[in-house]
């Protein structure tokens, strides 16, 4: 519990000490602590309940089982529409990724993790433009607070990205997911173009698909899982996420006013809309809260595939709602953003001020 004794500056300093450490929360708890350390501990905030958000038991979101054929497209593109309208998320299965590689991809991210602190200090980075990198808690000098939890980015469709730069550890089953989940997410904004009532390849036509950021997230073990978040509320900044989690658990997601636990499915993906995919179907589809509490079991680890092209170009493309979805009776209700301004500008300081989304400020 923070004491009055625990001043700004006394977290500050214990932040920068933490992260000229290099070390990662990983190497804390390596240290056998029993208590979590101050700046883990989230400021007169409950993890169990913020917001008067509870959570609720009993309820899951949708599994949506991909065809092999369009035998079942309608179906397929219903579904789509009522778990990305009404929850934001859903699950699928049969999405064509080999168990092998997603088992192959999730013990090449804990092995990452578990290298000794001195071959992970070489990645360990906060510049945005970095395109591979290791750190914690992204924003937590802003927030004054860290999350339990460490992560490797990969931005790996830079223009001048080069294999070789990633960890050799990661290096060549990481290439081997990513073609597998670009070719899902191509199939995904297939179904979702349509789920618009658009052509099928509208959204890849507008660069939906171009980019990608990967992220692999490592959440060791906490012996106070109460005092602290894996990982803070917020929303996606992209267009849309693919998501690889154990069956540790861990995730919920805001419905209704209550987090849900996303029960773990074997062998499934977790997709999710991003803020730019909400802002572009001017909010029909919904970019909707989420977090991961902390456990004394662990580590946990996800791998979580971004759909986003933070392009430095001089004309970058501007993303606004798509005319055909809008009118006179249903006007646009988002101005337009690039996916750079977005991300760097609106969305971390809805994050910072734990709004949980930057749409709030682009609201016409």
């Amino acid at each position: 519990m923070v004491t009055e004794t625990s001043s700004g500056q006394e977290r500050l300093q214990q932040l920068k000490a933490f992260d000229e450490s290099k070390a990662g929360v990983k190497g804390i708890v390596d240290t056998g602590i029993t208590k979590v350390p101050l700046i883990f501990v989230r400021p007169n905030k409950d993890p169990s309940v913020i917001g008067d958000h509870k959570v609720s038991g009993g309820f899951s979101i949708p599994v949506v089982d991909l065809p092999e054929n369009n035998s079942r497209r309608a179906e397929v593109i219903d579904q789509v529409r009522r778990a990305t309208e009404t929850y934001g998320f859903f699950q699928v299965v049969n999405h064509g990724v080999p168990q092998r590689v997603m088992e192959e991809i999730m013990e090449a991210t804990r092995a990452f993790h578990e290298l000794p602190k001195e071959v992970k200090a070489e990645y360990y980075g906060r510049d945005m433009v970095r395109k591979v990198k290791y750190f914690s808690s992204a924003n937590m000098y802003e927030l004054m607070y860290a999350n339990w939890r460490d992560t490797m980015q990969l931005n790996t469709t830079v223009e001048d990205f080069d294999p070789q730069e990633i960890p050799p550890i990661l290096r060549d089953i990481t290439m081997e997911y990513s073609e597998h989940a670009q070719k899902l997410g191509v199939t995904l904004f297939e179904l979702l173009s349509e789920a618009l009532g658009l052509k099928p390849d509208h959204l890849i036509n507008l660069d939906c698909a171009k980019g990608h950021i990967i992220l692999n997230h490592y959440y060791p073990p906490c012996p106070e899982p109460d005092l602290t978040m894996g990982t803070n509320q917020h929303s996606d900044f992209d267009f849309l996420t693919i998501l690889l989690q154990d069956q540790i658990g861990g995730l919920q997601v805001l419905h209704q006013n209550k987090w849900i636990n996303v029960t773990p499915v074997p062998g499934a993906l977790i997709i999710n809309v991003g803020d730019l995919l909400q802002l572009i179907s001017n909010g029909k589809f919904n970019s909707v809260k989420h977090r991961v509490v902390s456990k004394k079991e662990g580590p946990r680890i996800s791998v979580a595939y971004f759909f986003v092209h933070l392009s430095y170009e001089n004309t970058p493309r501007v993303y606004e709602p798509i005319k055909e979805l809008t009118s006179e009776g249903n006007p646009p209700i988002y101005r337009g953003t690039t996916a750079k301004d977005y991300v760097t500008g609106v969305y971390k300081k809805g994050n910072i001020n734990e709004i949980g989304s930057g749409l709030e400020y682009l609201k016409l």
